[in-house]
Parts: C-alpha cells; sequence; structure tokens
C-alpha cells in the first residue's frame, strides 16, 4: 500500500505496508454497476482501500489476477467487478484498456451520427 503525499509543490510517494499475493483471498469491488474507487482486499484481515480512479481500480485487478495466473495459479476470488472488463477474451481487451473503451465508444457515436444524418433514398 502507498500513500500519496504534496508538501508543497513536491509529491512523493511512501510504502506503507506490504503483503504477498499468495495471501490474497479476495478483491471485493463492492459495487460493480457503480463508477467509484473503493475496493476491499481481503487477506487474514480485511483492507478498505481506494484507488486513484475506477479505472485504475479495474487496471489494479487486472495485474493482480494476471500475476496469480502467471505465478500462483491458486483460485483468486475477484468479485463485484464487471466481467467484461476484467477478462482479456472480451471485446474491449487491449493493453490500454481504459483508453480503449472510451475510443471505440466515441466511435459507434460518430458513426451513428453520420448514419442519423444521411437521407433514406
Amino acid at each position: 500500500m502507498v500513500k500519496h503525499l504534496r508538501v508543497d509543490r513536491e509529491e512523493k510517494y511512501e510504502i506503507v505496508e506490504k503483503w504477498f499475493l499468495k495471501d490474497l483471498e479476495m478483491i471485493d469491488g463492492k459495487e460493480a454497476d457503480t463508477d467509484n474507487p473503493y475496493f476491499d482486499m481481503h487477506f487474514q484481515k480485511v483492507y478498505n482501500l481506494e484507488a486513484y480512479s475506477c479505472a485504475s481500480k479495474y487496471t489494479f485487478a487486472r495485474t493482480l489476477s494476471k500475476l496469480n495466473e502467471t505465478y500462483l495459479k491458486k483460485d483468486l476470488k475477484i468479485v463485484n467487478f464487471d466481467d467484461t472488463y476484467l477478462n482479456d477474451d472480451s471485446i474491449w481487451s487491449s493493453n490500454n484498456r481504459d483508453c480503449l473503451v472510451l475510443m471505440r465508444i466515441c466511435f459507434y457515436a460518430s458513426n451513428l451520427l453520420c448514419l442519423s444524418l444521411c437521407p433514406l433514398s
């Protein structure tokens, strides 16, 4: 866990606590259908955490999932997250998913606008 500090114009990051991935039992995103940065990490104790943004919360969960698949291959529960944004096989799959989602939505919206302005003959 890292604590962000701002002293005058200088930003500092301080490591507050460390855990082992093998000890992580579950990640709870709290509410899958709302845009919030809060989540819980369940070890022997439950830690209530806040990410910088909802996008960074999902990026963190994807990273932990991928690390678990690569190195531990244990059953890591990830609950109350939207699976569409967690799985690599989803339509939004990319290394830069959060930006990609926004780009695709804008692309589809512009296509719909162009189609709606075209006269039907």
